[in-house]
């Protein structure tokens, strides 16, 4: 007769159950994040073949396309000689001067536009026409009423990075549920409180896109109104390099134009990820 000890059965917990399970397969495991900046990567290194073999071998004009290597040998000639830091930091300079004062400006009138109905009965015809409207056209009378160097410059970048972070704060604040207003006065908060704790916290997502839409836009314009009048700065490099027929100095200054706004952008991209560490598309 079969003993009961060996006729119980198994634990579905004990050691030698475990013992017969198989072991997890390791392997590498790529986050989504990864795979993007893997795949960007591989674009960006695929592109930047083409041009540098297209133009060794003929497929492409050398003058009209001058081989990516000769270009990034004279970034590194202009790097050595010093020309390109104070180009980049005069070019960095007027873009981020002007982006902040259209962000002190841009934010505060935002604000007021969606709490104020004469401040948005005011400002409001003014934005509708000014948004659409091509800021660069504004740089004449800029050079005017000013002067021909910086000052002309930033206003003008201030300008154009002003009416998409107004629009922005004004769509961010005008939207706002309004449970947690009406539950913030039933416990007293003044209006002060309400802005600081109510308004801007839950609106920031907006006025930081507005933010970033109006960073680009004023690097653009920098750039555009260093070519028009010329002076140190990447535009102006460009527009000397053009009429001079070197070819090589302005797609010098367009990687450079492209290194900077990328690494303007991605910062831009880390800070606001740093501000909302608390909503919800950061945990995305």
């Amino acid at each position: 007769m079969m003993n009961m000890a060996q006729a119980r059965p198994i634990a579905p917990n004990s050691p030698s159950q475990k013992q017969k399970l198989p072991a997890p397969r390791r392997g590498l495991h790529l986050s989504p994040h990864m795979v993007d900046v893997a795949v960007q990567v591989a674009v960006v290194a695929a592109l930047a073949g083409i041009w540098e073999f297209g133009a060794r071998f003929g497929a492409l004009n050398p003058f009209l396309l001058p081989p990516l290597s000769v270009v990034l040998g004279r970034i590194w000639e202009d790097l050595i000689a010093g020309t390109v830091p104070v180009d980049l930091g005069l070019t960095l300079y007027r873009a981020l001067l002007g982006f902040a004062i259209g962000a002190v400006i841009g934010i505060p009138a935002g604000i007021l536009m969606a709490r104020s109905n004469v401040v948005r009965w005011f400002l409001d015809p003014l934005v509708s026409i000014g948004f659409p409207m091509p800021k660069i056209a504004f740089l004449p009378i800029f050079i005017l009423w000013f002067d021909i160097y910086d000052t002309s410059k930033i206003i003008m970048v201030a300008f154009s990075c002003f009416f998409p972070i107004v629009a922005a704060t004004y769509a961010g604040c005008s939207s706002l549920d309004k449970w947690p207003i009406w539950s913030a006065r039933s416990f007293g908060a003044g209006e002060r409180e309400l802005l600081w704790e109510v308004y801007l916290p839950m609106a920031m997502p907006q006025i930081l896109t507005g933010l970033q839409v109006a960073l680009p836009v004023g690097m653009i314009t920098t750039i555009v109104t260093e070519m028009l009048m010329g002076g140190r700065g990447v535009g102006g490099a460009m527009i000397m390099a053009g009429r001079f027929a070197d070819s090589v100095g302005v797609f010098a200054g367009i990687v450079q134009i492209i290194i900077l706004g990328f690494v303007v952008v991605k910062s831009v991209e880390m800070i606001r990820r740093r501000i909302l560490i608390w909503h919800p598309e950061s945990r995305r």
